[in-house]
């Protein structure tokens, strides 16, 4: 069985001491104005049609560095502005490759307090890792060990809006191998009144976890509303509001993360749905559920675990007609309303709804699979439309 070599991520808590902190405070503003600056400079050259790339930004840093306004760029380590120099070159090549928008300017209070240093910018040694600019080594909290004699390539240190500290870790991972291939598939199809459906009939219950702390959030929203603009105390408040936010996420991310690998270890094939959760959001009476159920981080952590173990996650297109279609007798209902939850088709069976469309996608993505083609549902009626179409453009969960 060949080694798969895949690079995680160990992301670890950490306390620094009141130098460290200040320290690193100091790079997350440096990186972010450098950042701005060089994201201004190309755009002022792409409105005079000019292209800039990182070697032109990395001359200007050069440049910035040695006038008196821009001082202050010096006291911290070179290699995390280098880095955000770097991240903005991708930003702009997955712009020209039409992968991703226009990048924006970092913003103090919004965006993202993070600074990353490669191999020149830290070193990690006995367990301990100590950064450039720093006379301690920082206080990890190890709540798991790296793999055996791994070396980091890089080093991400980061502050959430709830002002805990992180440091994240890229490493190669031996331990990563594909798994021993077996037969089983499996279809799921995603909801709110379940988080899960499998073709096997189970149902996997949705914890609705900001519904669970709703109250606790609103508390915590309306005494920050109530404190005075800019004032500590609203500083204060706001953490504690972001405290909560944080607390939901790391439970949602926890179970998706057991029941991801769950499926992956099971299921060599696993067909899923290509949903457009974007455009479901935009309905106000499903917006906060279909958020909290986290669709779009539960495929992406289905993707990337498959390819990690070996295993394979076929998409089936979102116009497949999976609740309307009859896993039994391929018969195509003309409605199927949200709050049907069972139905009897004309051939006798009595289906959930859920399960059946579980069903149909399991049946759909193997015939991709085997054919290469989609299937062709049948109708009542003369003329039926291919699978990868459906008669309402929209997708009832």
């Amino acid at each position: 069985m060949a080694t798969t070599h895949v690079k995680r991520a160990f992301k670890y808590r950490f306390h620094p001491t009141d130098e460290q902190a200040a320290e690193l405070s100091r790079t997350f503003g440096c990186v972010r104005k450098v950042y701005n600056m060089a994201l201004a400079a190309r755009t002022e050259a792409w409105a005079r049609q000019e292209r800039v790339n990182y070697n032109a930004t990395s001359a200007m840093l050069t440049v910035w560095k040695k006038t008196e306004e821009l001082a202050f760029l010096n006291e911290v380590s070179s290699v995390p502005l280098q880095q955000c120099l770097r991240h903005l070159q991708t930003a702009f090549t997955n712009f020209f490759g039409k992968r991703a928008k226009y990048p924006r300017f970092k913003s103090k209070k919004k965006s993202r307090r993070s600074a990353e240093y490669t191999t020149s910018g830290f070193r990690f040694r006995d367990g301990k890792l100590m950064l450039a600019k720093m006379e301690q080594p920082l206080d990890i909290v190890w709540s798991r060990p790296l793999p055996a004699g791994a070396k980091p390539s890089t080093v991400t240190v980061s502050q959430d809006a709830a002002g805990r500290w992180f440091v994240s870790m890229l490493c190669e991972d031996p331990a990563v191998q594909a798994l021993p291939a077996n037969g089983n598939a499996v279809g799921i199809d995603v909801g709110l009144d379940h988080l899960l459906t499998l073709s096997t009939g189970e149902k996997i219950a949705n914890p609705r976890h900001e519904r669970r702390d709703r109250a606790r959030l609103a508390l915590a929203q309306r005494r920050l509303a109530k404190k005075t603009k800019g004032s500590n105390n609203q500083a204060k408040a706001r953490r504690k509001a972001a405290k909560v936010h944080a607390r939901i996420a790391d439970r949602r991310r926890d179970g998706l993360h057991k029941l991801t690998t769950r499926l992956v270890r099971e299921n060599q094939t696993l067909v899923i749905e290509d949903l457009t959760v974007r455009n479901m959001v935009k309905n106000r009476s499903l917006a906060r559920a279909v958020s909290d159920a986290a669709w779009s981080q539960f495929r992406s952590m289905l993707e990337y675990k498959a390819a990690w173990y070996g295993r394979e996650v076929i998409v089936v297109d979102r116009f497949f007609p999976s609740s309307k279609l009859c896993s039994t007798c391929g018969t195509l209902q003309d409605r199927m309303p949200l709050h049907v939850r069972t139905w009897t088709c004309g051939c006798g069976t009595t289906h959930d709804r859920d399960v059946n469309a579980a069903k149909n996608l399991l049946a759909v993505g193997l015939t991709v699979t085997a054919c290469g083609a989609g299937v062709r549902p049948q109708r009542r009626t003369p003329g039926g439309q291919s699978a990868t179409k459906q008669e309402s453009p929209r997708r009832e969960p």
